[in-house]
């Protein structure tokens, strides 16, 4: 998908730099999507070892250190401000965290416009076990899944989650395990990145709220999920990372995945039908002027005016109006209210409008307002 040349200095690439200033440099309304993993501020205090005596690699970057919780709050203002500049009227955003931080970023979220729609609970099948015995063993992290703005009109995929959960409704706790195996960046042996997300989470995130061709914007891009699997599902990318050695591990990890063919990543089940208004029927004289429609009864029927609109007795104007008044009923779906006759058959309307749909040498965009 072509994007306006201001974005090509961004498209699919990593930015280097600090977040918030990064986040400046890009225009209004840049994202369709953003994934943000930001510092937790974990705030360890002491180091921690396993019952046989090895010592456990906990989250001790210098990027996740913050004075107290008002430096970590104005830090959180800042880059999710931009953030919230930067994604577009219909965009969503995701930001995942745990007990640390995830509510103090929540407030913020909401102070500044953002319109939560579902927190998401990713329950770990595989946590780390709680060593010292002091508390239960943390065991999930939260996702904050939200639009820019209680107008916005953001993607969402439910037909085709809905399929993803062996036709089950998915819920809002998703158990995946943490990041491990050969999908587990190593170098020498270690972990390159404390905290990388497994591929499986940033899957079902971008295909349920994001499209084909759709910006996927990573403010703490890391070691490059996000980037890997937008790139997998034939969406752009922007990361913005402060780190050389994240951007290289990135970059190299990126280079090697190989987009899925574009009708793999096709939404067929949530497609909406292409808007029909009954006067194109009328138009292409699928149905004519001075035609009788019937109720599947036979009991009402109505005539076809050349203007799209139908009559029965005083009562005029829509298909859905008029069989809605014969009815008694405030509204009915005219469409399947209303039949011809073909061959001395009741044929629904309807099925003519599939047929439209079928032959139509040119199929417009669906339209909001669309047909009963």
């Amino acid at each position: 998908m072509e994007h306006p040349s201001a974005l090509a200095p961004f498209m699919n690439k990593i930015l280097m730099g600090d977040t918030v200033e990064t986040l400046q440099s890009l225009p209004d309304n840049t994202a369709d999507l953003i994934f943000a993993d930001p510092p937790y501020n974990l705030q360890l205090r002491d180091e921690l070892w396993r019952p046989n005596q090895t010592k456990v690699k906990a989250v001790s970057d210098e990027w996740d250190r913050f004075s107290n919780f008002r430096e970590y709050d104005e830090f959180s203002l800042k880059w999710l401000t931009e953030c919230r500049r930067v994604l577009k009227k219909d965009g969503s955003i995701w930001v995942i965290g745990t007990y640390h931080n995830i509510f103090r970023i929540g407030k913020i979220m909401q102070d500044l416009g953002f319109w939560i729609i579902n927190d998401i609970i990713w329950i770990k099948t595989n946590p780390m076990p709680n060593f010292r015995g002091t508390r239960f063993t943390n065991a999930h992290e939260t996702l904050i899944f939200a639009a820019k703005s209680i107008d916005s009109k953001y993607s969402f995929h439910y037909k085709s989650m809905r399929a993803y959960n062996d036709d089950v409704q998915m819920r809002s706790d998703w158990e995946i395990p943490i990041c491990s195996g050969s999908e587990r960046i190593k170098i020498n042996g270690r972990k390159a990145h404390s905290t990388q997300k497994p591929e499986e989470l940033l899957k079902r995130i971008i295909i349920a709220s994001s499209n084909p061709g759709d910006i996927v914007l990573d403010p703490f891009f890391g070691s490059g999920t996000t980037g890997a699997v937008a790139k997998l599902l034939r969406r752009n990318f922007i990361g913005i990372e402060r780190r050389e050695d994240y951007v290289g591990l990135a970059e190299e990890r990126i280079s090697k995945v190989v987009p899925l063919e574009a009708d793999l990543i096709s939404y067929p089940l949530d497609e909406r039908p292409v808007r029909v208004p009954f006067g194109n029927l009328v138009s292409a004289r699928m149905i004519a002027a001075g035609e009788t429609i019937f109720s599947a009864d036979m009991k009402n029927r109505a005539i076809v005016l050349a203007n799209g609109t139908v009559k029965s007795g005083n009562i005029s104007g829509s298909i859905h109006h008029v069989s809605a008044v014969l009815q008694g009923k405030q509204n009915y779906n005219g469409w399947s209210y209303w039949y011809v006759l073909r061959d001395n058959n009741l044929v629904s309307i309807d099925h003519l409008r599939n047929e439209y749909r079928k032959n139509a040498s040119r199929i417009a965009p669906p339209d909001n307002d669309s047909s009963i």
